[in-house]
């Protein structure tokens, strides 16, 4: 198999963004000096725990990406994780992302753009090319969806992509999320 692709943990300080972003229950603002050293404590744990991605046997495609805090979602919720993962290939690769297979099953996990399309320009982009993984649970049978951190929860499978004979693009990445389109 050819080798096009390397997992990376973004900056603790881009980490450190998303992070009290996504997760302000685990980083709640207060003034006191001793809460915002705790925060910036559970914060420097959850980078330093960050898991990169990886395949589980060798016969798998997906590359199992991991939480980095405890999450539950209550049928009809959702969650923006920050994974601290950026992802550095070849160029013609994408790096297409999905919910765990057995979460979809169960639970009818979700993401909520369908499939994560990460491009190989993304990397360079001004959040370092943090990869953010929004998820709801879909369940319609009243099912409640609880990971512990450090649990994989979606795959991310390395795909070659073709272009156009007629293609003239030229623009240059400098975000993520919807940054390429008008």
């Amino acid at each position: 198999m050819e080798r096009i692709a390397e997992f990376q943990k973004v900056s603790f300080e881009e980490f450190s963004k998303g992070y009290t972003d996504c997760f302000p229950e685990q980083t709640a603002e207060t003034r006191e000096e001793a809460d915002r050293k705790a925060r910036e404590e559970n914060t420097r744990a959850a980078y330093e725990a960050l898991k990169l991605p990886c395949r589980a046997t060798m016969g798998s495609a997906g590359y199992d990406f991991f939480l980095p805090a405890d999450i539950a979602l209550r049928p009809g919720e959702g969650v923006k994780i920050p994974t601290g993962v950026r992802a550095r290939m070849a160029e013609g690769w994408v790096l297409l992302i999905f919910p765990r297979s057995g979460l979809g099953f169960k639970y009818r996990l979700q993401l909520d753009n369908t499939v994560g399309v990460i491009d190989a320009d993304y990397y360079g982009a001004d959040n370092e090319g943090h990869i953010f993984i929004r998820l709801t649970n879909d369940s319609r049978t009243g099912k409640t969806l609880a990971l512990r951190a450090g649990d994989a929860f979606a795959q991310g499978i390395f795909l070659p992509f073709g272009i156009a004979a007629d293609d003239a693009a030229e623009g240059a990445r400098t975000g993520g999320f919807g940054s390429t389109s008008a």
